[in-house]
């Protein structure tokens, strides 16, 4: 491949005799990230090239964050009380619970979840939820003009967060009234994850009272054999009977999460599950690859490998499920999501405004995201830096330290953290933009950074000529464009641009598909 050496040349890599298949970014010139993908006259779906995702499928992260949570270490003394007294006040919240809790064992399960029907647990781990949410509440300043920090976004998520009874979802909601001022149900986006099989009578209501205005329902198959043989089984009807009511309770969107290469699955029975609930019509689908990883997570190993499908077969469900999928409508949005076209999620990346945490896609770029309970993950911005914090992902050493924290306010719950630099956030810009809106510009990126993004990335674009050759990226003076072949491998056009991935963590991810 010839070097690229000339800034101003048109098109150096544009040899190829097949013209672009996408259009630049037209729909807000003051936004190169705009487009006109997912409207009615221009879409750019997927296009589900069998040989290209052979060929290109090696593991990869899924770039919830940049770095990447494998570059976490110990935090010190004192550290999370600065970076939570220095947060810029402006920046709205995005806060994150985590409960841990679940009634039952999924067997395809990769988290660290616990299995128990003791309700007391529930009310245990809340008293340990307020008592975090207090411990950091002290440390963060409110807006000019206003009393509270301002939240723009809120999830609970787990383990089962509907784990905790419906008296115990007041009693946080409420509390966090107090510590918190929450945008109106019309601006914020307030979701909580359900398993339709641990709802009572009276939950979605109580959650649509409060508040809440987004569900996601975990589903991944249904099929009964494949049901039995990860242990979750329900009917169609009352997933169909969740979204009826969410709906009549004037839930905002509702979500659906789908496995496919779960045993028994065949591509003739995910195509049936996946037509069926398209005729319940949610308002967004996560298609998630199982990952069958036995010897690090426990729950797996009661899956037998004799009855998981063939590769082939994945192949063949993953091309199904998209052509399925965007034929009756969906906007593919990248890494697993698809969401009908005025979904907020599909409208934010048509508007290039879509971003990515730890939370998956989201519309809420301009959060810091706060994370509360055993496990989770926070984000804070400041300056040129960010900040990855995570508390303890054991239980009982995450309630050792909260209750250490009652009596001594240096202790605070985070034990790792990323410092991100500022050639880290140049680096997370170009991956984010890349898997949001499949394109880069450079011109953005010299006037966001201060460099020439050609020279500066010259050895990335390099690497990228084999990709250019096989039409999935498209690369000129002006930026790089992910093209319709090159969407389902978007995080491979990505992991080009990653500094760590080769040095030390280049096995420790799944495959990309």
């Amino acid at each position: 491949m010839t070097e690229y050496s000339q800034p101003d040349t048109q098109q150096p890599y544009n040899r190829a005799d097949e013209q672009p298949t996408t259009t630049r970014p037209v729909m807000q010139p003051d936004n190169p990230y705009a487009s006109t993908r997912g409207s009615i006259t221009s879409k750019q779906l997927p296009a589900f090239d069998e040989t290209m995702i052979q060929k290109y499928n090696r593991s990869g992260p899924r770039y919830t964050s940049y770095p990447t949570a494998l570059e976490f270490t110990p935090i010190a003394v004192e550290l999370e009380t600065k970076i939570l007294k220095n947060r810029e006040a402006r920046a709205p919240l995005s806060l994150y619970f985590h409960i841990p809790f679940c009634r039952h064992l999924c067997y395809y399960c990769a988290c660290n979840k616990i299995i128990t029907k003791k309700n007391s647990d529930s009310g245990d781990y809340l008293q340990y939820l307020i008592k975090e949410i207090t411990h950091k509440r002290r440390l963060l300043s409110a807006p000019e003009g206003s009393s509270k920090p301002v939240v723009k976004q809120l999830h609970l998520g787990g383990g089962t967060p509907t784990f905790l009874r419906d008296e115990e979802m007041v009693q946080l909601w409420q509390f966090l009234q107090t510590q918190f001022e929450f945008l109106s149900d019309d601006e914020g986006d307030y979701s909580i994850e359900i398993d339709p099989r641990e709802l009572s009578g009276n939950t979605l209501k109580v959650l649509r009272d409060l508040g809440f205005n987004r569900i996601s329902l975990g589903v991944q198959d249904l099929d009964e054999s494949v049901q039995i043989a990860v242990n979750r089984v329900h009917s169609a009807e009352l997933i169909e009977n969740v979204l009826t009511e969410a709906r009549e309770l004037g839930f905002h969107s509702i979500n659906i999460d789908l496995i496919y290469g779960l045993p028994h699955q065949t591509p003739e029975t995910l195509e049936q599950t996946v037509r069926r609930i398209i005729e319940m019509a949610p308002d967004r689908l996560s298609v998630f690859n199982y990952a069958h990883l036995p010897e690090r997570f426990k729950a797996q190993r009661q899956i037998k490998e004799a009855d998981l499908p063939s590769p082939a077969a994945k192949l063949t469900m993953l091309g199904n499920t998209i052509n399925t999928l965007t034929e009756a409508g969906y906007q593919y949005i990248g890494i697993d999501h698809f969401a009908k076209p005025d979904d907020e999620l599909a409208v934010a990346q048509r508007e290039g405004k879509l971003h990515r945490n730890f939370q998956g896609y989201t519309i809420m770029g301009d959060c810091d995201l706060l994370g509360f309970g055993v496990s989770s993950i926070s984000q804070i911005a400041n300056a040129n830096s960010r900040y990855i914090l995570q508390n303890d992902t054991d239980l009982q050493a995450y309630q050792a330290t909260i209750d250490a924290a009652q009596h001594n306010l240096a202790i605070m719950p985070a034990v790792k953290v990323i410092k991100t630099s500022i050639k880290d956030r140049l680096r997370e810009y170009v991956i984010m933009n890349l898997l949001c809106h499949d394109y880069i510009d450079f011109k953005d990126v010299n006037q966001k950074f201060g460099i020439d993004a050609i020279t500066y990335f010259i050895d990335e674009i390099a690497q990228l000529g084999a990709m250019q050759e096989d039409r999935l990226i498209d690369m000129d003076a002006a930026g790089i464009r992910v093209l319709p072949k090159g969407r389902l491998l978007a995080r491979n056009v990505a992991m080009v641009f990653d500094e760590y991935l080769d040095k030390k963590h280049k096995n420790r991810f799944s495959k990309v598909i």
